[in-house]
C-alpha cells in the first residue's frame, strides 16, 4: 500500500514562537508521526502550505483540489486544520476513484496531550478500509463532510444527522 500525505498546516503543525510571542504553524509532522510509528508502507509528504485553516481562502482550496485530481496515488490524507476542514473536504467531493480522508488536531501534535497522532492513525487506518470518497477521521469516528460539524465548545466533531439507533427509535415513534 502507498499513502500520499498532503499538508495544508493547522493545529496539528503548530508551536510556540518565542520571538513572534504567538502560536505560528511549524513544519509539517505527520512524517515524524508515521516514522516514529514505524509504519509498514510506502508514503510521500508533501506540504502544500502551512497556514492556520481560518487564513485559508478559496485559491488555497482549489490549490489542494487540484494537487489531489492530479495525484496518481489512490489514497490521499490531508492535514488541515480543524475550522475550516469540513469546508475544504466537501470541495474534494468531486474527485472520483480516490480515497481521501481527512484530519488534524485540536491542539499541536507537540504538546503531551495532543490528540493529533492518535487522529494520523486512525486516518490511515480509515484509507485502508474505506471505499473511494472524501471523509474526516477525528475523534475515533469517520465523519460524511455533508453531515458533520466541529463544536467548538466541546471541542470536538459531530455529525449532524441521527445516527442509526436514534433514527430507528425516532420512526417507531410516529
Amino acid at each position: 500500500m502507498r499513502i500520499k500525505v498532503f499538508t495544508t498546516g493547522g493545529s496539528l503543525d503548530k508551536g510556540y514562537s518565542t520571538q513572534a510571542s504567538a502560536f505560528v504553524v511549524l513544519d509539517p509532522t505527520v512524517g515524524e508521526v508515521l516514522r516514529v510509528a514505524g509504519v509498514n508502507f510506502e508514503y510521500e509528504v508533501e506540504s502544500l502550505f502551512r497556514k492556520d485553516s481560518l487564513e485559508m481562502g478559496e485559491a488555497d482550496r482549489e490549490l489542494v483540489v487540484s494537487r489531489v485530481a492530479q495525484e496518481p496515488c489512490d489514497r490521499i490524507l490531508i492535514t488541515h486544520g480543524t475550522d475550516t476542514m469540513v469546508e475544504t473536504a466537501r470541495c474534494l467531493g468531486e474527485i472520483q476513484d480516490k480515497t481521501i480522508v481527512l484530519t488534524g488536531a485540536m491542539q499541536p501534535a507537540t504538546f503531551k496531550d495532543s490528540d493529533g497522532p492518535f487522529n494520523i492513525g486512525f486516518a490511515v487506518a480509515a484509507l485502508q478500509t474505506l471505499p473511494p470518497g472524501v471523509y474526516l477521521a477525528m475523534n475515533g469516528q469517520i465523519f460524511d463532510p455533508e453531515h458533520v460539524r466541529k463544536d467548538t465548545a466541546l471541542d470536538r466533531f459531530e455529525g449532524t444527522r441521527p445516527s442509526r439507533t436514534e433514527a430507528t427509535a425516532e420512526e417507531q415513534s410516529k
